[in-house]
């Protein structure tokens, strides 16, 4: 009798554990993002044109931030990355990243002056659709797959560059680490008449 009730405690714990690793998993990394629609403000951004692969962009952060540094800019907000062109298309050698800086409104006035591939400008406020990657993935594709899956299910049209803002992890320069939010810019497509 108690061989068999220990069995059963050991059955009903395995069941336990099995369902609450399936529900953990769900949570993991790789799973299917939320997204949201959220108009983005308005904002003021340095920038710079960097080419090359991602995984070399440190560097030119750096310099953009230092740079910001030299000239009184205070950041107002996280490093962005607008991604210019498709990396499955393009070789690596050829990746175009606008990297930005969100800054006040009266850096406005150095634009024109901050050197080549590097300016400041306004961003218009847009509609974008946005899915978090999360702290420990080290892939985002699956989110870029899952962003253009949801834009043709639910009747949007994406019609400008990814962007991808970094709320942590930033200084870590590993981007497995950082945790994000990528954006797509959308519009909705009007119903046919």
């Amino acid at each position: 009798m108690k061989k068999v009730k220990l069995i059963i405690v050991l059955l009903v714990t395995a069941v336990i554990t099995i369902l609450c690793l399936a529900e953990d998993s769900k949570k993991n990394i790789g799973s299917k993002p939320e997204f949201t629609i959220r108009k983005v403000n308005e904002q003021i951004v340095l920038y710079t044109i960097y080419r090359g692969p991602y995984e070399e962009i440190g560097k030119s952060v750096g310099k953009l931030f230092a740079l910001a540094g030299q000239k009184g800019i205070v950041p107002k907000g996280p490093v962005q990355y607008a991604y210019l062109n498709n990396p499955q298309y393009i070789p690596k050698e050829h990746w175009l990243t606008e990297i930005r800086i969100p800054v006040d409104k009266n850096v406005l006035k150095l634009s024109g002056s901050l050197g080549e591939m590097t300016d400041v400008k306004m961003l218009s406020a847009i509609e974008m659709l946005i899915a978090k990657k999360s702290k420990g993935q080290a892939d985002p594709s699956p989110i870029y797959n899952d962003i253009n899956n949801w834009i043709c299910q639910n009747g949007y049209i994406g019609w400008d560059s990814p962007v991808e803002v970094f709320l942590s992890g930033a200084q870590s320069g590993d981007y497995s680490q950082m945790e994000s939010e990528i954006m797509m810019p959308v519009k909705k497509i009007p119903p046919e008449k």
